[in-house]
């Protein structure tokens, strides 16, 4: 059985990485010119990205062109690590670090938190969880182990809701409410740490049982 920790690190790492590359590309298309400051606006003026303003950004790069290339490239580092190595010894801090640095290159605020977390979780892939153990019981860890694929499917559909629906619900139907935004941000971030506890009980709950078999 595939670890559910090790799922949610892969497929959130998987989406922080693809909307780090959708802000290298908004600054990709601004072009060789210097940003006004360290925090920009990855898509600028952009009436298509109005709704989420811009998708803002920080970078430590003076230079808009340059900036996205490197979104792009440490973007595509943190997909291919998130599925393929982040079970290695020190796979997630590595995760963690090149979450930081997307937070440096204009990869946005929301990818690099996601990354982040899912950096944090995966330091705890096949680990043996001796605290969660002591401080669970069996009957709370059942019920957090069965809160898993809700929270994971609530926590995923809640981050493409933001982008890209919300964005296509603007552009071709005019729907757009900030609070919604607001709402479904907290939402998604909140259910993708519970879809992270879940996984580290869900995956306690099949060692416990490969232990009995």
């Amino acid at each position: 059985m595939k670890s559910a920790t090790k799922v949610v690190v892969s497929v959130f790492g998987i989406l922080s990485g693809m909307t780090g590359i959708e802000h290298g590309i908004g600054e990709i298309l601004q072009g060789n010119i210097a940003p006004d400051g360290m925090v920009i606006k990855s898509w600028g003026d952009s009436e298509l990205f109005s709704i989420l303003e811009g998708e803002p950004a920080m970078t430590i790069i003076p230079n808009l062109l340059v900036t996205g290339l490197l979104a792009v490239i440490v973007s595509l580092s943190i997909m291919v690590w998130s599925v393929a190595f982040v079970q290695r010894k020190n796979g997630g801090l590595v995760l963690i670090l090149l979450s930081i640095l997307l937070l440096l290159v204009g990869g946005g605020f929301g990818p690099p938190l996601i990354g982040i977390i899912v950096g944090a979780a995966g330091t705890r892939i096949n680990a043996p969880l001796p605290w969660w153990r002591k401080h669970l019981s069996v009957h709370t860890r059942r019920l957090l182990s069965g809160l898993w694929p809700w929270s994971f499917m609530a926590s995923l559909l809640s981050f493409l809701y933001l982008v890209p629906v919300s964005i296509v619900l603007w552009h071709y139907f005019s729907v757009y409410d900030p609070k919604i935004i607001i709402s479904v941000s907290l939402f998604a971030f909140g259910t993708l740490l519970m879809a992270v506890f879940s996984g580290f009980a869900r995956d306690m709950e099949h060692s416990d049982q490969n232990v009995v078999a």
